[in-house]
């Protein structure tokens, strides 16, 4: 029988307990595995540190996904699962297979009839969603923003009218030296109205959290996102105008 792949919830921060983000038999599984595909290696072996993984870090078979596996990187990478092991596949942060090319080695897996296993952790973008006091109904993550700032400006406005249209939360991340450029862009092209909330340093000890109005944003002082883990949530006041009368059915 093939061995299962367990999808391993990665800290988002070091300082964190992991009594606060990981619960009890979560971090039992990972102590108990000794194969990992990893997106960093050096940043898995501190996580496994942190879960108090009782073998020596540097006898673990820990090896890195590739940023665009091809399908022969992913069937070598579950080569030790076809002939029965168990493996933990971690992301440098939070869920993996949510924003990273873990989701390819899951879907291969399936392919390969490989037992698949989601364990409980923590999630950055459903802990800033959680609080934002936004849309939870209604909810997409886009990641990564363009880097070009005429290309991220009008990618804002997409986002703000996708919102209004169908009352939907928008999630989205930025590398964190350029938090700062981001948070600027959307006070400056959202509308007054629009909500904004600004998740930083979630589950750390200096995470801070605000949602409030573009209006309000614009009100006070930018705060402090620059090199820190943010996700910035929107939700656009709804459309207003009339919708176009549609023709019946035929």
């Amino acid at each position: 029988m093939p061995g299962t792949l367990y999808l391993i919830p990665a800290s988002l921060g070091l300082d964190t307990a992991s009594s606060l983000t990981t619960p009890t038999d979560v971090a039992a599984v990972a102590r108990g595995l000794h194969y990992f595909v990893v997106e960093n290696a050096k940043t898995a072996r501190a996580e496994l540190k942190r879960l108090e993984h009782p073998g020596p870090l540097r006898d673990l078979d820990i090896r890195e996904l590739p940023e665009k596996p091809g399908q022969t990187d992913l069937d070598s990478l579950l080569a030790p699962l076809v002939e029965g092991a168990d493996a933990g596949l971690m992301s440098e942060a939070g869920c993996p297979a949510v924003a990273d090319p873990g989701a390819l080695l899951v879907r291969r897996a399936h392919e390969r009839g490989i037992r698949v296993a989601p364990l409980v952790g923590p999630s950055s973008l459903l802990l800033a969603l959680m609080a934002s006091g936004l849309n939870g109904q209604s909810f997409a993550f886009h990641g990564y923003l363009p880097v070009d700032e005429a290309g991220r400006d009008r990618r804002i406005r997409e986002l703000e009218a996708e919102s209004a249209r169908f009352a939907r939360t928008q999630l989205f991340i930025e590398t964190p030296y350029r938090n700062d450029r981001l948070f600027e862009a959307l006070r400056q092209h959202c509308q007054p109205d629009t909500r904004l909330c600004v998740a930083r340093d979630l589950t750390q000890g200096e995470e801070w959290i605000a949602s409030r109005s573009i209006a309000a944003w614009r009100k006070g002082d930018a705060p402090d996102l620059a090199r820190r883990p943010t996700v910035f949530l929107i939700l656009a006041a709804p459309e207003t105008h009339s919708a176009k009368p549609r023709h019946p059915t035929r």
